[in-house]
């Protein structure tokens, strides 16, 4: 699996994780949400997410680039 790859699921799976918080337990954990998604966005501008940095140190391979 890639850091690309790795970072959508670490995503998605942080999302899905605090809808059912927010479900069972309290609205609060829609900051998580939040937060997620404030990441990814400054990730967007910035090109630097920490959590390529702790699936870079997990193992993940980087993506390889194919030039035209």
């Amino acid at each position: 699996m890639t850091i690309n790859e790795g970072l959508r699921m670490m995503a998605g799976v942080v999302i899905l994780v605090s809808v059912a918080l927010v479900y069972f337990h309290s609205q609060y954990w829609l900051l998580l949400t939040a937060f997620v998604g404030l990441n990814l966005l400054q990730s967007a501008f910035t090109k630097w997410c920490p959590a390529i940095t702790i699936l870079k140190k997990l193992g993940f391979k980087q993506e390889k680039v194919v030039e035209e």
